[in-house]
């Protein structure tokens, strides 16, 4: 089965999964962010970074600021955009209490820093990246559409206008995050999102694409009846 005409970036932290990813054809680049690196027992964040981009040195690697202030989002930024060539600096499109970015995205991509403006949720936060943003300077804008949908709302219409509101930036490029479900890739590629960014266990799950359905009925069927043998249930008397 072909596989839809966008980037696939793997979110991960750890060592071993990068590396795994790395052995995957799809993976096209990599995010992180403050959850994942915690996760994964992060205590030098300029040590770690080195690291991964030592098995890292070319593909699209996202570094998320940690600090909860502007000052500090300014710093860190310039410290993370040091690290590497191939590095996006990942700046929330809003702090904590809900106010704008927008300041700070354009002070650094007027700098021609590259960034990854996370959290988006909504086309007007969208709008914040795209009037900050400078059209020379390479960009992502991650909408969280699986965080969307988690609420049970579609994340489809939403994602297509922040497409919309990007076209004017030749250098930007939307991303699809927060994936739930493989499909996903398809309904990215579908909304014209560039690239989509995925846990590993989901883009490793990539071999089975177009599997027959019949054959993965008979594969969940086996499934159970190995479960339940070596589980040893049994009906009992009846």
């Amino acid at each position: 089965m072909t596989l839809p005409d966008i980037a696939i970036f793997v979110d991960c932290a750890d060592f071993s999964s990068i590396r795994k990813a790395l052995a995957l054809p799809w993976t096209g680049g990599f995010t992180t962010n403050p959850s994942l690196v915690s996760q994964a027992g992060v205590a030098d964040y300029t040590a770690y970074a080195r690291k991964v981009l030592a098995l890292v040195p070319s593909l699209p690697v996202s570094f998320e600021v940690l600090s909860n202030t502007v000052d500090g989002m300014e710093r860190e930024a310039r410290v993370i955009h040091a690290w590497g060539g191939n590095v996006y600096v990942k700046i929330p499109v809003i702090d904590p209490a809900g106010n704008s970015m927008g300041g700070l995205i354009k002070k650094l991509s007027r700098e021609g820093i590259p960034l990854n403006v996370t959290c988006v949720f909504t086309p007007e936060q969208a709008k914040i990246a795209a009037d900050a943003l400078d059209a020379t300077s390479p960009a992502y804008v991650s909408v969280f559409a699986g965080r969307i949908a988690d609420v049970g709302i579609d994340p489809l219409p939403i994602v297509e206008e922040c497409r919309d509101i990007l076209k004017r930036l030749p250098k930007a490029e939307l991303i699809w995050a927060s994936t739930r479900e493989v499909y996903n890739i398809w309904q990215a590629a579908d909304a014209g999102c560039d690239i989509i960014t995925a846990p590993l266990a989901m883009v490793a799950k990539l071999r089975d694409a177009g599997k027959d359905l019949t054959e993965l009925s008979r594969d969940a069927v086996n499934v159970f009846m190995k479960d339940i043998a070596q589980a040893g249930v049994t009906f009992g008397s009846y």
